[in-house]
């Protein structure tokens, strides 16, 4: 086996340990905004949190899910009460959903408490180390090669 072949196969070792690593505070997280949450309803809030509103049309694309999922999910958190709909104002056959005020404090209070997670896994790296970091995985994201150093 050349080595790229190993070297890819090790990344994807590494890239299999993040997902799952990620998959478990995933559940962990949904769970303490509220007992039961799947970890999809979790990422659809976190969506609805950095967008500040969406409609189910525009979650469903940047999600990329289907859009009777999205629905159902978007239903589970309405009864939740963790998001607000509203009439968009640029097409009032849409309908805006954002946090409610409990939803964002049970995003708040779970955020907060999982804040440092990334930090302090990554606590010694130069921040030279970090942007570098992230340019290549934002590079690797839009399948870009990566400028060099």
């Amino acid at each position: 086996m050349s080595s790229r072949a190993q070297a890819f196969e090790a990344l994807e070792r590494e890239f299999e340990l993040i997902f799952n690593q990620f998959r478990r505070s995933a559940m962990a997280n949904a769970a303490q905004v509220s007992e039961g949450m799947l970890p999809g309803a979790y990422k659809v809030l976190t969506t609805i949190s950095r967008l500040g509103s969406a409609t189910l049309s525009e979650l469903t694309e940047i999600l990329v899910t289907d859009k009777g999922q999205m629905s159902r999910t978007i239903r589970e958190l309405d009864e939740r009460g963790l998001i607000d709909r509203s009439p968009d104002p640029s097409d009032g056959r849409s309908i805006r959903i954002s946090l409610s005020e409990f939803g964002a404090t049970r995003l708040a209070v779970t955020r907060g408490e999982k804040e440092h997670e990334l930090r302090d896994a990554m606590g010694r790296w130069t921040v030279e180390d970090i942007v570098r970091f992230t340019e290549l995985l934002h590079a690797l994201a839009l399948g870009l090669t990566p400028r060099t150093p």
